[in-house]
């Protein structure tokens, strides 16, 4: 489903093995489709998946290069725990990285706790498709999603080709 002007199409993918073998309610991911969608954005799909990097890298290619979706936000399999492979993953999908939109959200995190230092969530492009890694917790996800929210919309017309300034808004 392609998007038009305004109506950008998003996905949210929960990385949670818990999560995946229905062990444990994906709490974050439910957060993240309602705020999307309450912001206006076309919610196209939402996924609970293993945090596999090969299931992970096959579910982003297939919502991005079939499905043509948007914007994907990620949850989970950020940390430093041996099953977090998020952003191993990453280094499959990605075609470019935007490591500012990452470092702004740990560095507001940083502010609130200093175990967001162990994030390693990215931030990046595939196509014409913006991936956003955030962390599994619903904590840390809202207060994630909360640092890049103002930007999402800009960046996804950034990447679909607009060609006007970028000034600074404040």
């Amino acid at each position: 489903m392609r998007s038009t002007p305004g109506h950008y199409t998003f996905a949210v993918v929960t990385m949670s093995d818990k999560g995946a073998r229905g062990e444990r309610e994906d709490t974050s991911g439910a957060y993240l489709k309602e705020t999307l969608s309450a912001e206006g954005y076309v919610c196209v799909d939402y996924l609970v998946i293993p945090d596999q990097v090969d299931v992970i890298v096959k579910s982003l290619v297939e919502l991005v290069d079939k499905k043509g979706v948007d914007l994907i936000v990620t949850t989970g399999g950020t940390g430093v725990s041996p099953t977090d492979v998020t952003p191993e993953a990453m280094d499959r999908v990605f075609e470019k990285d935007i490591p500012g939109m990452a470092e702004a959200m740990r560095s507001a995190s940083l502010a609130k706790t200093s175990r967001a230092m162990l994030s390693r969530g990215r931030v990046g492009i595939r196509k014409t498709s913006l991936i956003v890694n955030l962390p599994g917790s619903l904590k840390a996800s809202r207060e994630n999603l909360d640092v890049v929210l103002p930007v999402l919309e800009h960046a996804l017309e950034k990447i679909k080709g607009e060609t006007s300034d970028c000034g600074a808004v404040e």
